[in-house]
């Protein structure tokens, strides 16, 4: 599981001169989304193997130490990303990065996946789709300005992590679903979060136009963290 990570980058929304262009801004959020829809379509396309062909599924289940490679090594591209300005500015060396990172999520979100019925993922898809969609509207049309939550949601999320282990430690089904709604819930408002500081303008604090991949990272980590809380809340309750 992974959480939103901030930096310097993140300010008063009047100190960037980006965001006083309408046209600056537009193209700042169509950038984003565009890098957001491809990283969603290859993460479908890479999970569909895992739940399609058995061949791929049997052999991510004989092969155990590609999932912790794979999870050693998207920490690491996550901390790149996340941490380091340069990097993520630097191009072409941002999109390689991006695009690991965005191979190897898949790859361990596939490998999850293939422990679920393909019904239960369709459905955590579709409602992970329809969720996103909702909220994405929600964020562009409220006038309730999230971006002063961000203190509040990382004490949440270090909550949830808690209570995370000591759902590990009791075993308890409905400990574990209770876990996973608040989840749910929790990246949901991260989603409204990130979205709000991507657009800038009226809301308080905002991301700067050249932070289009940690925009995208963002949005991606939320939709994903979503979609794996979903997909256990369907899991428990088919079984």
């Amino acid at each position: 599981m992974y959480s939103n990570m901030y930096d310097e980058e993140t300010n008063f929304a009047g100190e960037f001169s980006g965001f006083s262009d309408k046209e600056i801004r537009l193209g700042f959020i169509r950038k984003v989304y565009g890098i957001l829809l491809s990283q969603i379509a290859v993460t479908i396309a890479i999970m569909s193997i895992f739940i399609y062909v058995p061949a791929a599924k049997e052999y991510s289940y004989a092969n155990p130490w590609l999932m912790i490679v794979a999870m050693v090594l998207t920490f690491g591209l996550l901390i790149a990303l996340a941490c380091c300005p340069d990097v993520r500015r630097s191009f072409p060396t941002n999109f390689i990065l991006l695009g690991l990172f965005t191979l190897l999520e898949a790859f361990m979100l596939g490998v999850v996946s293939s422990h679920y019925d393909t019904e239960a993922v369709l459905m955590a898809v579709g409602i992970t789709a329809v969720v996103s969609l909702a909220l994405t509207i929600f964020a562009f049309q409220t006038r309730w300005d999230f971006t002063m939550m961000g203190g509040m949601l990382f004490v949440f999320l270090i909550v949830l992590f808690c209570f995370g282990i000591l759902c590990a430690i009791i075993q308890s089904k409905f400990a574990s679903l209770a876990y996973a709604s608040l989840g749910a819930l929790l990246f949901s408002a991260y989603l409204v979060f990130d979205t709000q500081m991507m657009m800038g303008g009226k809301h308080k604090y905002s991301i700067s136009p050249e932070e289009y991949i940690f925009a995208a990272l963002n949005l991606y980590l939320d939709i994903i963290n979503l979609f794996l809380f979903i997909l256990s809340i369907v899991g428990q309750a088919r079984d």
